[in-house]
Parts: C-alpha cells; structure tokens; sequence
C-alpha cells in the first residue's frame, strides 16, 4: 500500500468514527431534552456546574485508566461545548458580561458557557447584578479579583447590596497583545488601551521604546483595538480576541511584565449549588464594634477545622466589611455551625465548585 493509499484509508477510519460520534450526540441531546423537559415542571435549575464537575472528573478518571491520549484540559474543552449546547437544547438562557465583546469577562464567560450561548454586554458590573436581578438574563459574568491589582471594589458593592449567589468561580491567565497594522515598531506613534493594561505592560513598552508614544488611555481594550484598526500610525494593547474581532494584526503576543497574571471572574445567578465534594464558599462579613471580635471568628473556623483562603477587607458605604473564601460547602455540617453562630453578621454569597485555592 503507498503513502496515498494509506492516507485515504486513514481518512476513511476518521470519516466512520465521526459519523459515530455525531450518532452518539444526537443521542445524548434527545435524553438531555428529555431532562429539560422534567427540569421545566420542577422548576430546575439549567446550569449544574457541580454536576459538569462530576462528569469531568470521572472521564478523566477513565481516560486515565485506558491510557488516553487526552489530558484533562482537552477533556474539559470538547465536553464543556457539548454541555454548553445541551443547555441551550433544556432551555435557552442569556448570560449577561461585564462588556464590551471582545473583553476578558467575554472570554470567561465563554469559558464556562461555551460558543453556543447567547451573550449579552453589559457596561457595568452594578448593570449585571441589576439585570440577573430584574431576571433579564439568568446568568452574570463578573471580575472579582486580579493577581496584580486586588480585590473589583463594584463587584463587593453589588454582592453586599444585591440578594444573588455565587454559583461558579473561572480563572484565567491574562494575556496582552500589541495588535496592529504598522509594519514596524517605530511607525507606531499612538497606542490605545485601558490603564490598567498600560500598567501590566510598563516593562514591554519601554524596552521597545513605545513608552516614547502616546499612550491614550480608553475605557475598553476592545474599543482600543477598533480605534487602532481604523486610524493610521496606531496601535492597541488588547486581548487577543479583541484584535481578532477587529481584523486587527498582532505584532507581539504576551506582552505583559508579569507571567502569572491571572483573573478571577464570578459567575452569579438566582439559585444555590448543591454540595460537589470540592466546593468553596465566599462569605461578606461584618462584626459589631467590639474589641476581639475578628479573632473570635477566625477561632471557631480554626476549630471547626475550616480551611480559610482569602481575608478582604473593604469598605462599603462607610462601612468595613470583610470578604472571605474558605474551603468548603455552607451545608457542610462543620461550617453550618460556625455560620449559624455568627448568622447576624454574616451574608452567604454562594458555595461552588472550587476551581483554584487563590491568585
């Protein structure tokens, strides 16, 4: 058999087992509308992110056991689409992002959602908590923190001021990119993006000498590159998705001073999680004015054997309020009973599944 032969006949396997597996799809949709269905009477919640944990995690497990060739990140990419999918089959819902497209919120929200789902930008995050309150769309992607620049202070208010939950955490690595259509560095005279890309990028631009251009902050890298796209001589610090969307070249990939700037996003909706086994639960503290009162509380989680990730504190209309993570699910028996202890000083912002222990 020569080269040609056997490649056909290659082709031929892969064609076969592409037809299997859109057979097997189809069928998985069928029982998944069947489950939307039954969902739609009880009144169930669409999105399981502890239930997708769950499956991810035992086809890992039997990947392992074959010796496949997939790790577990290829795992989650083509099965996360596949549920992004199902879930539009169950019962369309629009997720709601803090804007413009293109954003890293964006891409979060991709993330989790898929390609499939129907997305919505929403200039503010106070403009996401509002409309996944007035039920206008069911899910919210919002930035809770960056490694390099804290805690998102909007993002505190609202989970103080607004009665959602918590239902799921992604991270993801920050990237930047210089994008643009001069050809070399030194025809770019003017270069677009948010402050806080500027910052992350301070040690790139002066090495290359763009710390000599104009450097325009904008409220958007997505507006950024759509600004660089169209105006001769510029250029934009933006997200790779945000020049891909504009048609825009990439003249430098990564170019951010840190590289283990990562992002932590919340996704909230109006429904609480059941337990999955590796959860993590985020907690909006405030104590009465008494001498020893935040020892006392870090005590009993100590005692409780509670293991606390992340301490915050922030002020909230003049108030001072501390956020805390902890590993753990709210309904877990140890931490129900610390929470129930301190019931008037505490707001339960959600228990989900647990997707790194900090940035």
């Amino acid at each position: 058999m020569n080269n040609e032969d056997g490649l056909l006949e290659l082709r031929n396997q892969l064609d076969s087992i592409d037809n299997e597996l859109l057979d097997l799809i189809n069928q998985r949709m069928k029982i998944v509308h069947k489950v939307g269905a039954l969902k739609a009477k009880s009144g169930g919640a669409i999105y399981r992110p502890e239930r997708e944990k769950a499956i991810i995690d035992r086809l890992e497990e039997i990947n392992k056991q074959k010796n496949g060739l997939l790790n577990r990140s290829a795992i989650e990419a083509l099965f996360l689409e596949i549920f992004a999918i199902s879930r539009n089959l169950e019962l369309p819902e629009n997720i709601g992002y803090l804007g413009p497209e293109g954003s890293f919120t964006h891409q979060a929200a991709e993330a989790r959602f898929g390609a499939m789902s129907s997305y919505i930008a929403i200039s503010s995050i106070k403009g996401v908590f509002r409309e996944v309150n007035t039920k206008k769309v069911k899910f919210g992607v919002v930035p809770i923190e960056n490694s390099s620049n804290g805690i998102v202070t909007d993002t505190i208010n609202c989970l103080s001021t607004y009665d959602l939950k918590i239902i799921a955490e992604v991270v993801l690595d920050i990237h930047h990119t210089l994008a643009t259509k001069c050809d070399k560095v030194s025809d770019i005279k003017r270069i677009y993006s948010k402050d806080i890309a500027f910052e992350q990028c301070r040690r790139f631009l002066t090495n290359f000498g763009l710390d000599e251009a104009e450097l325009i902050p904008i409220e958007s890298t997505t507006k950024a590159a759509k600004i660089a796209a169209n105006e001769e001589g510029s250029a934009a610090i933006c997200p790779h998705v945000g020049a891909k969307l504009n048609n825009l070249p990439i003249l430098f990939e990564n170019i951010e001073d840190k590289d283990n700037n990562k992002t932590r996003f919340f996704i909230i909706s109006d429904f609480e999680n059941a337990p999955s086994g590796n959860d993590k639960t985020s907690i909006l503290v405030k104590f009465p004015d008494r001498q020893g009162v935040l020892v006392e509380f870090l005590t009993d989680f100590n005692e409780a054997g509670i293991n606390l990730t992340k301490i915050k504190s922030h002020i909230v209309e003049g108030n001072s309020i501390f956020f805390i993570d902890f590993d753990g699910h709210k309904d877990d028996e140890n931490v129900k009973k610390v929470l129930q202890k301190h019931t008037n000083s505490v707001k339960v912002l959600g228990s989900y599944v647990k997707e790194i222990n900090d940035i």
